[in-house]
């Protein structure tokens, strides 16, 4: 479990630091090769739970995800987040791709 106070610092962060907060913790978690987060807050406006920074789109490439299904993939996302996902995220949508994956989409 995270430090409350770290947690804190996620839930009154800015936009630009609520991303860059999640950014570190996929990397440490999963030592990821690459993060990407886009903010789609904007995208759910009226809709409950659409305040600034609480709707997510996730693509990370990590080495960790290979040999496991999107399930699985999507599991080890949830719970290197689940602090954050109870304390401000309303939405995650997640890309989890191993390395090799990644680069079959740009070829």
């Amino acid at each position: 479990m995270s430090n409350p106070g770290f947690i804190e610092n996620f839930v009154n962060a800015s936009a630009e630091g609520k991303i860059a907060y999640l950014e570190a913790r996929l990397n440490a978690a999963l030592d990821a090769e690459s993060v990407h987060i886009d903010d789609d807050s904007a995208a759910h406006a009226g809709h409950a739970g659409a305040s600034a920074g609480s709707h997510y789109t996730v693509t990370i490439v990590a080495v960790r995800f290979a040999g496991k299904p999107r399930v699985a993939r999507h599991r080890l996302v949830y719970d290197a987040l689940a602090d954050e996902l109870r304390q401000g995220i309303h939405a995650l949508a997640i890309k989890a791709f191993t390395p090799e994956e990644f680069a079959e989409q740009f070829e």
